[in-house]
């Protein structure tokens, strides 16, 4: 079926604003990791106000006041004809397998489907490429790499278990493409560069099944994690800034309209992709 464009104004019919309602998520039913704070929380919210129902996922047993805080927010938006999203959390460890599929497999009974699963939990750590210990590492792993397929395994058996198409967006980032000037991130960049291909595979794998697999990687991003990383150390925020043309950090907001048009029917012919937000620092 032709759907809404040029075609459908040459044809004589009546007048519709057709490109906004592609971006619309209503009676969508989202999950989204590490979503209690920083970047999941402000995709959340994002989705939420598109008209989705979101469940953030973090470790936290109860969300603080400012996780409950956007939740009131999001429930006093005014109505927008169907567009009533809502937020909702749950507790639960991205690295235990059986316990994510139990949870989507629950959320799916309670909202009778998920169409969106953002994969987004992940940690930072540096030191010496030398000395970097097996476990640390391993946990950089556990987190940021099994974590996210994981979350994307749950999310996926459930859309394919119900026949309903569906649209997986991993959080990747630029240290998976490049490799970041003075940083020792050896660990964090290799685990990084493995969601981007674990994107590109998964996506070939589910294309048939109609389930989309996307990653966004984000530059310098000012959140909680870079604020005691990067910009608590004197001197390195502005060095780091520096890096990219636009010579500042991100802010997490400014991640909301590539996370929107991968998670709605505005991109509905991208899978396999990898979008980079980053101020232009792999331009250079």
């Amino acid at each position: 079926m032709q759907a809404p464009g040029v075609q459908t104004a040459l044809s004589g019919g009546p007048p519709i604003r057709s490109a906004p309602t592609l971006f619309t998520l209503s009676n969508r039913v989202a999950l989204v990791t590490g979503g209690h704070r920083s970047i999941g929380l402000e995709i959340a919210l994002a989705l939420a106000e598109a008209g989705a129902i979101v469940y953030c996922l973090d470790l936290p047993a109860e969300p603080d006041s400012e996780w409950r805080t956007i939740q009131r927010y999001v429930a006093e938006l005014p109505a927008d004809q169907d567009k009533k999203g809502r937020l909702e959390y749950i507790s639960a460890d991205v690295t235990d397998q059986k316990t994510m599929w139990s949870v989507a497999e629950k959320l799916t009974e309670k909202e009778g489907r998920i169409d969106i699963c953002f994969a987004n939990a992940g940690i930072y750590a540096v030191d010496d490429c030398l000395e970097y210990p097996a476990e640390d590492f391993r946990k950089m792993f556990d987190v940021n790499t099994l974590g996210a397929m994981v979350t994307a395994q749950a999310a996926a058996k459930q859309m394919v278990r119900l026949g309903t198409p569906g649209s997986i967006i991993m959080t990747g980032s630029i240290s998976a493409s490049i490799t970041n000037p003075t940083l020792r991130s050896m660990a964090y960049n290799a685990s990084k560069a493995a969601v981007l291909q674990m994107t590109r595979s998964m996506a070939c794998e589910l294309a048939a099944k109609h389930i989309r697999v996307n990653s966004i990687s984000p530059g310098y991003i000012n959140t909680e994690m870079t604020r005691v990383s990067f910009l608590s150390k004197p001197g390195l925020g502005e060095r780091l800034s520096a890096q990219n043309p636009m010579g500042r950090f991100g802010r997490p907001d400014e991640l909301r309209g590539v996370a929107l048009f991968l998670a709605s029917d505005a991109s509905t012919f991208c899978t396999g992709s990898d979008i980079i937000i980053d101020g232009g620092q792999c331009a250079w």
